[in-house]
């Protein structure tokens, strides 16, 4: 009987140690530990911080001055209206995605950070984390949608570049959006909060031909453009050209009237320079003198109605830089040849042209 009081004992005592244990207000310091205890977060690496950049697109542009003195007639207002439609997504400071890249400034300057990013802006800050030290950051804007560019060879600052998707042929297709680019050193310090402003600068350009028939009946037409660059190394800034250059088609508008227009986006052409000049260093980027060198042309192919082909080639004698937009005008002659009155462009035409395709030209 003893033995078995003594064991109710214990168990009642039991019961009142786990319920003192378990009271909100009563003192926990005799209570057992928690067998899961929360972990502690880890502080962060002392050598990283937080930085923030701020993306700007810049679009430096003559587009509304050139469409509104090159387009000035009550007949010419369906042909204005397609370019501004055909070229918003081009000539445009919104930004549909980003990619950015950081790299290292010494040896092979090889990529230690990537990141991509859908902006539908014109202007967006990321606050980034990486640790502190030197960087040479590149950001490409709008490559993401471009059929006809991609961004190549980034894994290294020294060889990333925009070059045509497939592997150069003598006949591509335009650009189909707005291409931006920038290119900044960073200096990336302990414990201080950073901020760095990116501005992004246009790397592509666009042409069109509006051709006034003059009534001529004809069968067909097509046009295309030369004289292109077909890469752009965003590090240096500078284009670098086929030995020679492709032809680039051109897209037919839809003007709902009498006159045709074309209109082709691509790379800029040569400059007189041995180095391309950009827009950004100088005050007037678009204004140029006329040389006695070719830079472009405009290569047309009307099929008359008896079949035969008569080809014109205009040769513009002006270079074309990126985020530029630059309008010929021109009309169809008694014998199907494009001519024009611009005095910075010459033509050339050829009759009952048999068509051996369409070559690479040398400009």
């Amino acid at each position: 009987m003893r033995e078995l009081l003594y064991r109710i004992w214990l168990l009642v005592f039991g019961c009142l140690l786990l319920a003192g244990c378990s009271a909100i207000d009563d003192d926990l310091s005799d209570c057992p530990p928690d067998p899961t205890p929360t972990p502690t977060p880890e502080p962060p690496t002392p050598d990283e911080e937080n930085y923030e950049l701020n993306y700007e697109l810049r679009l430096i542009t003559n587009i509304t001055t050139e469409i509104n003195t090159q387009l000035t007639t009550s007949t010419d207002v369906n042909v204005a209206n397609a370019l501004r439609s055909h070229l918003q997504n081009i000539f445009t400071d919104y930004a549909h995605d980003v990619d950015l890249s950081f790299y290292d400034t010494d040896n092979d300057q090889e990529r230690l950070s990537h990141d991509q990013h859908v902006m539908n802006a014109s202007e967006k800050s990321y606050t980034l984390y990486l640790p502190m030290r030197e960087y040479m950051h590149l950001a490409v804007a709008n490559i993401q949608d471009n059929h006809v560019i991609d961004l190549q060879a980034d894994d290294y600052c020294h060889t990333s570049q925009l070059a045509l998707a497939t592997a150069k042929k003598d006949t591509i297709d335009s650009h189909n959006t707005g291409l931006f680019t920038a290119r900044q050193p960073m200096t990336v310090l302990e414990g201080v909060d950073q901020t760095f402003n990116v501005k992004l600068y246009m790397a592509n350009c666009a042409a069109a031909l509006v051709i006034d028939p003059r009534g001529y009946d004809y069968r067909d037409i097509k046009v295309y453009s030369t004289g292109f660059a077909t890469d752009f190394l965003i590090n240096d800034s500078t284009y670098t050209f086929a030995d020679k250059s492709p032809i680039v088609r051109t897209t037919k508008l839809d003007t709902e009237g009498a006159s045709l227009c074309f209109c082709s986006v691509n790379f800029p052409t040569k400059e007189k320079a041995a180095a391309m000049r950009t827009v950004i260093e100088t005050e007037e980027p678009f204004e140029d003198e006329e040389s006695a060198q070719t830079f472009w042309q405009f290569r047309c192919y009307l099929t008359k109605t008896d079949g035969t082909i008569t080809e014109s080639i205009l040769s513009v004698r002006e270079v074309l830089r990126a985020g530029q937009f630059r309008i010929i005008r021109a009309y169809i002659g008694n014998d199907g040849e494009i001519q024009t009155s611009d005095p910075t462009v010459g033509v050339s035409v050829t009759l009952d042209w048999n068509d051996g395709g369409h070559h690479q030209v040398d400009l």
